[in-house]
């Protein structure tokens, strides 16, 4: 039995709502109506007002309030209005963890999905699974700090350079938070895109054939923890990871996003 498969015997796994359970569903369908993911999300009054702010605010630039789910949609669009309801009930299915700021945990995981995205659209990837990957990549580390609650002042001390968190979580426990989001992504029936790039993210090259998704996690991770987004910390990131997904340097560096850019929790 692996390490991960142990793990998970002694996990109590979040309780999604089932609002969230056929939006994850929808995920399957290319040919999904607007009407349905619309209709689902209505069902839930507080979703919807979730949604919408996070609308207004993505949308704040165009001087128009969008009132309406209809309206959401037709401003940022089907796949982001679906993605911010799955990440509204994925903030609600996991509780806070004692000594972890939850807050920073959410700009972080903001920043990861918001860099995913602009990678993602870099590469010609789906931006929307993009983002929604990149919000969901830090969850693992709830679930292990739920079971193994001892190990979170370790994996959260200083330098919190991904690649270094992921060693700490390799070496303390055998396998990483990305795996362990992965494995839950998994046992809630997401695509298997996000499954596998969820699964490969801590250490995209060591899967072969490489998935590009896993690899834009990986670059947009060290990107969230970066306190400054100044374009020389391009040069920072892992170049052979940058080279097998056949990014543009010199695109990066010209149009690297600010950090803060994707940061607004007011809508957790």
């Amino acid at each position: 039995m692996s390490d991960l498969s142990a793990f998970f015997q002694s996990v109590k796994l979040p309780v999604m709502p089932e609002v969230a359970h056929a939006l994850i569903r929808t995920l399957h369908d290319e040919e999904v109506s607007i009407i349905e993911v619309r209709d689902l999300i209505a069902k839930d009054p507080v979703l919807t007002a979730k949604v919408l702010r996070a609308a207004n605010s993505a949308a704040m630039g165009l001087r128009r309030e969008v009132g309406t789910l209809d309206a959401a949609i037709a401003m940022v669009g089907l796949s982001q209005v679906r993605t911010l309801a799955l990440t509204a009930c994925m903030n609600v299915a996991f509780p806070v963890v004692p000594g972890l700021d939850r807050g920073e945990f959410w700009r972080s995981s903001m920043a990861c999905a918001g860099y995913s995205q602009w990678l993602a659209g870099g590469i010609g990837l789906d931006a929307g699974q993009a983002w929604l990957a990149g919000m969901m990549l830090r969850l693992g580390e709830l679930i292990i700090v739920q079971v193994r609650p001892e190990v979170l002042a370790e994996l959260e001390r200083q330098p919190t350079i991904p690649g270094d968190r992921w060693a700490r979580e390799q070496k303390l426990l055998g396998f990483t938070e990305t795996q362990v989001t992965a494995e839950l992504a998994h046992r809630w029936n997401f695509p298997a895109a996000i499954v596998r790039g969820l699964n490969s993210a801590s250490a995209p090259l060591a899967t072969q054939p490489l998935s590009q998704l896993g690899g834009v996690l990986h670059l947009a991770s060290r990107l969230a923890d970066m306190a400054f987004s100044d374009p020389d910390i391009v040069d920072a990131l892992p170049q052979d990871v940058i080279a097998g997904l056949d990014l543009n340097l010199d695109w990066m560096r010209r149009k690297l996003p600010e950090r803060e850019r994707f940061i607004d929790i007011s809508t957790l």
